[in-house]
């Protein structure tokens, strides 16, 4: 089922884009007047070689087909469908010779500091491919609050930016619900356990969210939900797709990120280490290349040009 959009809906001037810069292949994001969002109506019949950037990605072709690449898997894009690319993500842009498409930018740092989130942000750690297909249920009611989006943000509602902020954290929400459905992280017990567990696995990352700078131990979270080790690191990985070692440094070096992009005045990159949980300074070097794709002192350099 191919979905198209009316593209008179999107008849609008071409926005400015004027404000992006790239340093090799890191996009450092040029959000106006201290806003959280970008949104391009791009009708360009060239592509963008690889890159990446902090900003959460969302690609939304209306006339014609779009492909991207993010890492090794690749998307060919039809009118309507949309892909969300996650912060940190390697992607390339492949444009037709003709059509238009929106792209939509979020810094959502501001949405994973909201309790509850923490519990979606495994649900985002890769592409999310949108379509009547993949996400029957949800579709319509997705690619409605997107559009909701778009209009707030070529508006001038005085309040647009908060507008938008409840609209993308009810986006995010219907796609939780929607993985929590359609393939239930605990499908091989009873109901009433499946409930319970995830009440506890929740519990659990709103736990690490707000304590990821301590020294958590899997011994200590595993006593806290009440399972064995053995048992906590099997349902564990079953409800976020990650080891907990793995979701930990991940959590950590999201916060390291945050205060390097916007470091206290005089705090060092050891100290932001220290201050994120890390208990080396190579082991959170080593982490935070692997993550990003850069050194701690590349990605504060790099954040740091000005916009």
């Amino acid at each position: 089922m191919q979905v198209t959009d009316n593209p008179n809906e999107f008849n609008l001037v071409n926005s400015d884009w004027s404000g992006n810069h790239y340093v090799d292949s890191h996009e450092l994001v040029g959000y106006k007047n201290n806003s959280t969002v970008r949104i391009w109506y791009n009708h360009q019949d060239y592509g963008y070689n690889a890159h990446w950037h902090t900003a959460l990605e969302m690609i939304l072709p209306v006339e014609n087909y779009y492909d991207v690449k993010v890492n090794q898997a690749s998307y060919h894009l039809l009118p309507g469908e949309l892909l969300v690319i996650p912060p940190g993500q390697t992607h390339t842009l492949i444009a037709p010779d003709s059509g238009t498409r929106f792209v939509f930018l979020f810094d959502i740092s501001l949405l994973t500091n909201i309790k509850g989130f923490a519990g979606i942000q495994p649900l985002i750690t890769g592409p999310l491919y949108i379509t009547p297909e993949t996400f029957p249920k949800t579709y319509p009611t997705l690619h409605h609050i997107l559009i909701q989006i778009k209009d707030e943000y070529f508006s001038e509602n005085e309040f647009s930016e908060l507008t938008i902020t409840s609209l993308l954290l009810n986006f995010f929400v219907r796609v939780g619900n929607h993985f929590r459905f359609a393939s239930h992280p605990f499908s091989d017990v009873q109901p009433l356990k499946q409930k319970s567990y995830i009440q506890k696995f929740s519990s659990l990352l709103t736990y690490i969210d707000q304590h990821y700078m301590d020294d958590l131990r899997l011994d200590d979270m595993a006593s806290y939900i009440g399972f064995s080790k053995f048992h906590f690191s099997r349902l564990f990985k079953q409800y976020t797709n990650d080891t907990f070692s793995d979701y930990l440094n991940r959590r950590r070096i999201r916060a390291a990120e945050e205060l390097l992009a916007a470091p206290p005045p005089g705090v060092s990159i050891t100290e932001i280490a220290m201050k994120c949980g890390f208990s080396s300074i190579s082991t959170f070097n080593r982490l935070f290349k692997q993550v990003k794709n850069c050194t701690p002192g590349e990605f504060r350099m790099l954040n740091s040009v000005p916009i």
